[in-house]
């Protein structure tokens, strides 16, 4: 294969990737703006969209990294009790 053909091959590769890396930025976007309108619907409806986010961040950790935060954030009020 002559050096032509490794850098056409080369370029054909690269154009791929990007193609389909914007393509995922794109979809993001869009998911995004979906979650954003989500919020405002549940917003609109009464709920409290901090409440929402914190709980989803709750949902995707361990039951044991929950503990361990709740309990940590018990010492820290304490200590600023004292």
């Amino acid at each position: 294969m002559s050096d032509f053909d490794n850098i056409t091959v080369a370029a054909s590769l690269i154009k791929q990737v990007v193609s389909q890396i914007e393509a995922l930025e794109e979809k993001k976007s869009e998911i995004l703006s979906d979650i954003r309108e989500t919020f405002a619907e549940a917003k609109a409806k009464g709920l409290d969209v901090a409440t929402l986010r914190q709980l989803i961040k709750l949902r995707k950790k361990k039951k044991e990294e929950i503990e361990e935060q709740e309990e940590l954030l018990d010492i820290y009020k304490r200590a600023l009790e004292q």
